[in-house]
């Protein structure tokens, strides 16, 4: 049997050890990622409500297009403005022959993105001609009421929610025979033969010969939902980057008969969204003195909350100077039942105003921060646990010592499919809401134990 001698400097190196890593007042935020000192629970926090600010919507990867009737929230309406192109954005020449036209569809790719009720709930959309011609040079918002021949029903689709459903459809072989193919999930609107006989076939040679002059003829098409449908609806994300109006025509051509395809180009694209509050939600937006027992962030660029930390100047005073924050992280939790039956936001981000009023990253999310880690470590994502953290450790420590100053703090929703940045600009992209629990003091309240607080880890250094 072996021996082995403990001597006097290994057995007081080992009490050392031992003796610093007790654990104080139950310190450890995160069961995964424990930490040594004084932790602190700052439940002293202001925050309300605020309408987002307006954002461009032409040009976006991603374009809403829907209704949802929100029993919570209220009703948010996205209707698409789209300027038309002739195939390849140059002169056309029409086929030889007499032209019939078989079918004319407006093929509109799905992107990630639908929220709202996807088993219950029957969609059409309508689809007018544009009164007005969108601009390649101009920047249209989300807040643009656009001109459109109500009177004229260009096309219509009833439609389910299966923006992840492929399925097949026939593929025109020119000179040769159709056959069919399966294609991405994608919505596709009938259009009125007379809409493209009238603006497209039976042009005249001029307006087809530049795309600027058959842009200006067409103008273009407004899509929009009918709101008379069952359901609470939803919002679904369309790709019209990738999207287009395929026109299937058969030509006879002194008795030699073939089909065709032709395709006009989406050309400059934009979406108008409406948000229509109950009465619960505007009351919290309308109150910007009192703390919101309830908080509500909305995407489709509707709401964002402001959030303070009124209690750390106190916290600063009491601590002192010596006082270091090892980890700050500010915990929020879904309001509850806000989740039954539509799930709250996947992700949410949190960032901060200069001086300028400009947005700008916290410094814990800025790469050119020392302090910054990672996009996971600051947060913002729904976990498991139902509940969203964010480690803001760098900029509670910098708002102590007065390094910073607080010129606008805000929550708001963001494009959870963007997973290489921290964003924290207003978007259209998303169409998810949170409904949260906030400044709850009253201890009978079910939203108590979940309401908004912020986690400080601090040590003494002697």
């Amino acid at each position: 049997m072996k021996f082995f001698r403990i001597d006097l400097l290994t057995l007081l190196i080992s009490l050392f050890i031992l003796s610093s890593c007790k654990n104080q007042e139950g310190i450890g935020l995160n069961p995964d990622n424990q930490l040594n000192g004084t932790l602190f629970v700052d439940t002293n926090i202001k925050i309300n409500t605020t309408a987002e600010d307006a954002v461009a919507t032409n040009a976006l990867a991603k374009t809403p297009l829907g209704y949802f009737n929100d029993p919570q929230l209220g009703k948010t309406e996205a209707n698409i403005a789209v300027g038309l192109n002739l195939p390849y954005s140059s002169a056309y020449t029409l086929p030889k022959g007499t032209i019939t036209i078989d079918s004319a569809m407006l093929v509109l790719r799905y992107a990630d993105g639908f929220y709202g009720d996807s088993l219950s709930s029957k969609y059409k959309v309508n689809v007018y001609q544009l009164n007005e011609t969108p601009l390649t040079t101009a920047v249209y918002y989300n807040t643009k009421s656009w001109d459109y021949n109500s009177s004229v029903l260009v096309g219509e689709k009833t439609f389910s929610s299966r923006t992840h459903t492929k399925f097949k459809i026939t593929d025109i072989v020119r000179a040769g025979k159709d056959t069919s193919l399966l294609v991405q999930p994608q919505l596709r609107i009938p259009l009125s033969a007379d809409f493209i006989r009238d603006n497209f076939f039976n042009a005249p040679s001029s307006v087809l010969a530049s795309n600027t002059l058959f842009r200006n003829a067409i103008k273009g098409l407004y899509l929009t939902m009918d709101k008379a449908q069952p359901g609470a609806g939803g919002n679904f994300m369309m790709a019209l980057d990738s999207s287009s109006l395929a026109i299937y025509y058969r030509t006879d051509s002194l008795g030699a008969l073939d089909t065709g395809i032709v395709s006009l180009v989406l050309g400059t694209r934009a979406a108008q969204i409406k948000h229509t509050y109950t009465t619960t939600v505007q009351a919290a937006i309308d109150d910007s003195t009192t703390s919101n027992k309830t908080f509500y962030l909305q995407g489709l660029a509707g709401l964002r909350a402001k959030i303070s930390f009124p209690g750390l100047t106190g916290l600063a005073a009491t601590l002192g100077t010596n006082a270091v924050i090892n980890r700050a992280e500010l915990v929020i939790t879904p309001s509850a039942g806000s989740t039954i039956p539509f799930v709250a936001q996947s992700k949410i981000s949190m960032y901060q105003l200069d001086i300028a009023n400009q947005r700008i990253l916290l410094q814990d999310a800025n790469p050119t921060d020392r302090r910054y880690q990672s996009i996971s470590v600051f947060g913002g994502f729904l976990t498991p646990k139902n509940d969203y953290h964010f480690i803001i450790t760098g900029y509670i420590q910098d708002l102590m010592r007065g390094k910073t100053k607080d010129y606008g703090t805000y929550i708001g929703p963001v494009d959870d499919t963007n997973i290489s940045s921290v964003d924290y600009k207003a978007t259209p992209q998303t169409g998810g809401r949170l409904i949260a629990a906030g400044s709850v003091s009253n201890k009978t309240s079910v939203d108590y134990p979940l309401r908004i607080k912020l986690n400080i880890i601090y040590t003494k250094v002697q």
